[in-house]
């Protein structure tokens, strides 16, 4: 069995970064999963409403594993990317990946999640998503994006 390389962070610019702090986490420093699910959350809807240009709300979470702890002073990275749209739903491929504190560059994939959004107006209700501008070809704007997640090594 070959060593597995070292990880590193996706050469894209996450959506979000921040630090866990003592009171996002128990006694013994493990970060809550409930504070890694919000920044998920947050990631996720930055990507969405984008594409949604405006507000958007999560209806529903496919699947979210905890791969890793998160430790009070990692570096927390949020990536996303679109998977596919409905007419006003955004489904989102989301990844957060921990830069250890005092590790030396240790890169570890903490979380990997599957989560919906709705595109809503401002009665806050579903709305049809707007369609792509014609020229637009970020990897963001292809709803049928069946890409893989830059620097997921499994």
């Amino acid at each position: 069995m070959s060593p597995v390389p070292p990880l590193h962070l996706p050469d894209e610019d996450p959506v979000l970064r921040m630090v866990p702090m003592p009171a996002d986490a128990n006694f013994h420093g493990d970060v809550f999963g409930g504070w890694i699910m919000a920044q998920v959350d947050i990631g996720g809807a930055i990507r969405a409403a984008r594409r949604a240009n405006g507000r958007v709300a999560t209806v529903a979470v496919n699947s979210f594993v905890f791969k890793e702890p998160v430790f009070v002073g990692d570096v927390v990275s949020i990536y996303a990317r679109i998977l596919r749209t409905g007419r006003t739903s955004v489904t989102v491929d989301v990844a957060a990946y921990a830069e250890r504190s005092g590790s030396m560059g240790e890169v570890v994939k903490v979380t990997e999640a599957t989560v919906v959004y709705v595109a809503t107006g401002a009665d806050r209700l579903p709305r049809p998503l707007p369609p792509l501008p014609e020229a637009d070809t970020a990897p963001d704007a292809m709803p049928d994006s069946a890409q893989a997640m830059p620097g997921d090594h499994g």
